[in-house]
């Protein structure tokens, strides 16, 4: 028996839910608990108690639904105060092949990166010491190489040549001594990078920088102390070629390279680091006996009472029990104005409280909050891989192999038939060849613009769970709607009060009191609609006596000795109440989709009320641009077909389908994508789950349930459906982004390996310099970041046609 160390539970080594970590397994009762030892294994061992049993040093995590490959040794190489110092650094990813993870950081063994973060808090530091350490050996191996490219190109400038101030021998020896600080210890993380490639055959970026630098180097060291061993063919005369400041300079471009590139990557994780830092450190808690103090936010507990006072931000997820105010939730929805909240209104951590003061009651602290589980789904989404990602997984499967290849023809092409010196010319074209081609640029194309615009699409409210469905979301053709919660409000509410002409003394607030008075009594869901909005007037509701509820016609009571009698057109019929001078009134209202209520007292009709689902203000608004974007809209609902074909007819929708079962819903979209149609359907409820799970993009309303949200695979914040417009237009400007990202990676290695290798010589002369590219093969990786970081900025708000 083993003890689960996050909760604590008894456990067999029989489990399937297991976790490596520092060379140690764990046992969990099940896959929720491994996934938070996974995110931060330091905290739960530390109030553990367990007993371990050791596992081999490769280092790999399983459970029924996760499996995560840690990248071997890592772990197994630390010092036991290496690993307690690891707190909440927790595991680390490869952002081009997120299969990899371990625990701190390191190189990925597939594409030799620097790993990141997989879970960002706001505890998590903003320093990146793979930055750190790049920046700090480009500086330094800049301090070298220049003064040796400076010592080399002198031979162009007669005047200033440095040969007439030093004999040969020690003109060689200085740019030996300059280069290989720089080739040795500036470039030694890629020589690290290049070997563990090779040892495990996953060629890819560094392999070609090692290749080629190691080369240039070990010839000039070689042609430096053995001269007389070198064939003829690599002398110009009777002097050997060095390639000292190649080889150096290379080294020094390619840091300068991965410092642009991790300080470029660094900001695709800015807009979720910031969301995360306006949750508040501290709150201010309610004693019992009406006195506050400040506490740090990780004592704050469920059902605590905390005040919160005007400019300071909402410290967890809650309900007002006290107070009034306006607050800027801008930071979820995208919205610029604030949202009156008052008693019973729920407010959410990180929002900005603009006026008033209020005491809250906590409902959900930590991880549970809404801005904990956005910034966990965007950090899962970063790291799921989108269909188009494989168009640059095959095609680097074959490239470095290939670009190896090429660069054996070219040497061996120079050799045979190139102008003399030929072997040293072969040499150049060979290293210049698998300088110049990167395949790091074709890798980042993709998941690099991912991260960023599913990062973006937080920032405006809306929540895309995995790259699939964002690439998927610019395909849809058919968009399918459920009715109640999704275009409308999804509580009913009154909608008109009309008076009886022939009731004498009887006015709208007469009518409104007697039906909530007497409905304070039900438990019917049209009277909550009718107390709510007495309450909204401030009145003070009447004592019911002698109440009598009729089973599907309405209900029956006294006030102050009248008879009230509240319910549908039976009900009144049966009761030999006239209800005939208000039947032009009530068909108008059901024509609306609006359900109609009577209300008489002392056997005469005082009036009718009206109450319906309301549409939601902004539903008119989306379905306008959904329909600009050319997607087909269809409601489906389990509502009755008049008040359906109502609230289809005033918003406009392409067709309607109602009084449908949730298994109906689900075999309608089954139809559609059977006729080829790519589908999207929103909705809130537990009975859209299986729709939305069935659809090739399913989006659920944030105001809905967990099993809709569960099931879907965008979520939108606030249940806004222009969110749905905006994650269409997020997504054709990520798959643009992505194209442009691939064509650049993939045109600039057509162009640049063919020139590199000399096909433009026989006819021009021209050759590629292993330093030019060395800085084209830099530059091209943070062209693609840069270009996907424009999607930070991009607007994702159409204008209502």
């Amino acid at each position: 028996m083993q003890k689960d160390p996050v909760c604590g539970m008894a456990v067999t080594t029989e489990t399937h839910h297991t976790a490596d970590f520092a060379g140690m397994r764990y046992y969990f009762c099940s896959a929720g608990c491994v996934k938070k030892f996974i995110s931060a294994p330091h905290h739960y061992l530390q109030s553990s108690a367990q007993v371990i049993t050791s596992t081999s040093s490769g280092c790999a995590i399983a459970s029924a639904e996760v499996t995560v490959d840690i990248s071997v040794k890592q772990s197994a190489n630390l010092t036991p105060t290496d690993k307690t110092a690891i707190t909440d650094q927790q595991l680390f990813t490869c952002p081009m092949h997120p299969q990899v993870q371990q625990t701190g950081p390191g190189a990925c063994p597939y594409c030799g990166m620097a790993l990141e973060p997989m879970h960002l808090t706001a505890e998590t530091s903003a320093d990146n010491p793979e930055l750190t350490e790049m920046t700090r050996r480009f500086w330094i191996s800049l301090c070298f190489s220049l003064p040796l490219l400076i010592l080399t190109m002198s031979e162009l400038v007669p005047s200033i040549d440095m040969q007439q101030w030093l004999d040969e021998q020690s003109y060689n020896w200085t740019q030996a001594i300059l280069a290989t600080p720089v080739v040795l210890w500036g470039g030694w993380p890629f020589y690290q990078r290049a070997w563990i490639s090779f040892k495990t055959w996953q060629l890819n970026m560094f392999s070609l920088i090692g290749l080629g630098t190691a080369a240039a180097f070990l010839f000039s060291v070689f042609a430096l102390l053995w001269p007389e061993a070198l064939p003829a063919a690599f002398k110009m005369g009777d002097r050997a070629p060095l390639y000292f400041e190649a080889a150096a300079v290379i080294i020094t471009l390619v840091l300068l390279g991965q410092m642009l590139e991790q300080r470029a990557r660094s900001k695709t994780n800015s807009a979720i680091k910031s969301l995360l830092q306006l949750a508040p450190d501290k709150a201010w808690l309610m004693k019992p006996d009406g006195t506050e103090h400040e506490v740090v936010l990780s004592e704050v507990k469920v059902g605590d009472q905390l005040r919160v006072k005007p400019g300071g931000k909402v410290p967890v997820d809650g309900e007002i029990i006290e107070g009034h105010s306006n607050i800027d939730e801008s930071m979820l929805t995208g919205e610029p104005v604030p949202v009156e909240k008052q008693r019973g209104s729920k407010v959410t951590a990180g929002t900005l409280n603009s006026t008033g003061t209020f005491v809250m009651r906590s409902e959900n602290i930590g991880a549970d909050t809404l801005l904990a589980r956005i910034v966990e789904l965007v950090n899962v989404a970063g790291r799921t891989r989108a269909p188009i990602q494989n168009v640059a997984d095959k095609v680097s499967g074959w490239f470095v192999p290939a670009v190896i290849s090429v660069a054996v023809l070219a040497f061996t092409l120079w050799t045979l038939l190139g102008p003399a010196p030929a072997l040293a010319n072969a040499l150049v074209a060979a290293v210049s060849v698998l300088i110049v081609a990167c395949p790091c640029a074709l890798g980042l194309a993709t998941p690099i613009s991912i991260m960023v615009g599913i990062g973006r699409g937080a920032q405006a409210g809306v929540l895309i769970k995995d790259a699939e469905a964002l690439e998927w979301m610019e395909k849809v053709d058919t968009l399918v709607v459920d009715k109640t919660g999704t275009l409308t409000q999804g509580r009913p509410t009154v909608q008109q009060i009309v008076v009886n002409p022939d009731a004498e003394h009887i006015t709208e607030q007469d009518v409104l009191l007697l039906a909530a008075s007497l409905e304070a009594s039900s438990e019917h869901p049209l009277a909550a609609a009718l107390v709510e909005h007495a309450k909204i007037q401030q009145m003070t509701l009447l004592a019911v006596q002698k109440f009598n509820a009729i089973a599907g016609q309405g209900v029956r009571g006294e006030m102050d000795g009248k008879v009230i009698v509240l319910g549908n057109d039976q009900l009144l019929t049966h009761q030999s109440i006239d209800i005939s001078p208000l039947q032009s009134q009530v068909q108008a209202m059901r024509e609306n989709g609006q359900t109609v209520v009577y209300v008489a007292c002392n056997g005469k009709l005082s009036g009718v009320i009206s109450i319906a689902d309301k549409i939601k203000e902004t539903s008119e608004e989306a379905i306008k641009q959904l329909h600009a974007s050319g997607l087909k809209i269809v409601m489906v609902t389990g509502d009755n077909p008049i008040t359906a074909a109502a609230v289809a007819k005033s918003l406009g929708l392409d067709d309607v389908k109602a009084g449908v079962s949730p298994e109906a819903k689900l075999n309608f979209l089954k139809e559609l994508q059977q006729q080829g149609r790519i589908v999207a359907m929103a909705g809130d409820g537990i009975n859209d789950a299986p729709a939305l799970a069935q659809a090739n993009v399913g989006i659920a309303m944030g105001t809905g349930t967990d099993v809709a949200m569960n099931s879907a695979r965008i979520v939108l914040v606030k249940g806004d459906l222009r969110g749905i417009a905006k994650a269409r237009l997020l997504s054709q400007h990520t798959m643009k982004n992505i194209r442009q990202n691939l064509f650049f990676a993939f045109i600039y290695n057509l162009l640049g390996v063919p020139v590199a290798a000399g096909v433009l010589y026989p006819w021009f002369g021209i050759v590629l310099s292993p330093m030019i590219a060395s800085a084209a093969m830099s530059l091209s990786s943070v062209s693609v970041i840069v270009n996907a970081l424009r999607l930070k900025k991009q607007a994702i708000s159409n204008p209502v046609p």
